[in-house]
């Protein structure tokens, strides 16, 4: 039998191809290509798979069926060791599922440990979950992007980190020979559209004007719609809205108190509340369901739930606005940056910013509740001078799609 060629390989057609001592290549009608040494072990014959024809040259071939051989004569069994090797060696699904185990405890947000998981199983799962974790390479992360890189970019950006964690848990584990090849896995994909800017937010002066007529523009149940004023009343993120419970209220002494553990800075933060929130709360007191201090303030459709990630964002999409919530906390700022004498530091502790700056952090001692109060009354205040605007809270009706 006549030795193969690296040109012989690269043209053979449909069959079995030998290049002797028992190594073949092997065709298919559809063009797939794959080595396979006939070995004889035990007493029994047997074919080894040594990777695909397209990646594995045909000198890498030879040398794998060396090993192969040496291996035999040493009294060994390739085709045990590589049954042990698969039992040991996790997939890409089970090596998952291990990383979140470990590193949930660690993730201060129990949605974001949720999402971390459910953004796999639903966008990597089907095509990579069940291939060991050390086979898999970089086109094949890549292929998987590609679907999702445009369409969903944030999510897809967030995918391609969680793939990355992963690849690089299980070389730390010894899983793998290398490190997770996120860089060439970006190269490899289109560059995203920049979104300018942070996030959209009304003009500060809109904002009023947009508080009175919320009913007609907002389609939304009237607890989505108090939370949406309530969020702008007091400069707070979605999140910290949808999470509060009754338990975390003064209502004597006006003053919400977030727990750290809610906080995105992981510092608890005091919010001093105006009388139109004041208001508020009492309206939301009359909708609840749910009994305990641990009671949500804004419940969702379920009693006992919060209201969902999307019920604030989704009314203001449906009326085409170009705005985020989370904008109204920079219509805020710019408030107080460009319509009052309100100090920086001041402004900053209203929206719980950290202090970044070391020597600042060192002679921050105060929260700066007091003046921050002002702060707040004021923006209540400026919010309600439309001349349409109601003083009281009164039952909004229900807009539906």
């Amino acid at each position: 039998m006549s030795k193969l060629t690296a040109l012989g390989v690269k043209k053979a057609g449909p069959g079995r191809h030998g290049d002797g001592s028992g190594l073949y290549l092997m065709v298919s009608n559809s063009g797939s290509r794959k080595w396979v040494l006939r070995i004889q072990s035990n007493g029994k014959r047997r074919d080894l798979g040594l990777g695909s024809g397209t990646k594995v040259s045909l000198s890498e071939a030879r040398e794998a069926a060396e090993d192969m051989r040496r291996a035999i004569r040493r009294g060994e069994d390739p085709v045990a060791e590589k049954r042990r090797a698969r039992a040991t060696m996790p997939t890409f699904r089970e090596a998952a599922v291990m990383v979140h185990q470990e590193h949930r405890t660690s993730w201060k947000n129990p949605k974001h440990a949720q999402q971390w998981l459910t953004t796999l199983e639903t966008y990597v799962f089907p095509h990579l979950g069940d291939l060991p974790i050390n086979q898999i390479d970089g086109p094949m992360v890549r292929d998987v992007l590609a679907e999702i890189w445009l369409n969903i970019p944030e999510t897809a950006r967030r995918v391609r980190q969680r793939i990355g964690t992963v690849l690089d848990v299980a070389h730390a584990k010894g899983w793998r020979e290398a490190e997770a090849p996120m860089r060439s896995v970006s190269r490899g994909l289109p560059k995203q559209p920049k979104i300018k800017g942070h996030f959209a937010a009304m003009p500060w002066q809109q904002v009023p004007g947009f508080i009175a007529d919320m009913t007609s523009i907002l389609k939304a149940t009237e607890s989505v719609l108090l939370a949406t004023e309530f969020l702008i009343l007091t400069a707070a993120r979605s999140g910290e809205v949808r999470g509060a419970t009754w338990s975390e209220f003064d209502l004597d002494d006006r003053v919400w108190l977030v727990p750290a553990k809610r906080m995105k800075g992981g510092r608890a933060h005091r919010v001093p509340l105006s009388g139109r929130a004041m208001d508020i709360l009492d309206r939301m007191g009359t909708f609840r369901c749910t009994t305990g201090s641990k009671a949500y303030v804004f419940e969702g459709q379920k009693p006992g739930r919060p209201l969902s990630d999307m019920a604030l964002m989704m009314p203001i999409r449906r009326a085409e606005l170009p705005i985020t919530v989370h904008g109204f906390r920079s219509a805020f700022r710019d408030w107080c940056a460009e319509a009052t004498n309100t100090p920086r530091e001041v402004a900053e502790a209203c929206l719980a910013h950290v202090v970044r700056n070391a020597v600042e952090a060192a002679y921050a001692r105060t929260d700066h509740l007091v003046r921050r109060r002002e702060v707040m009354d004021s923006w209540a205040e400026f919010l309600a001078t439309n001349p349409n605007r109601r003083g009281n809270v009164t039952p909004i009706r229900m807009a539906v799609d």
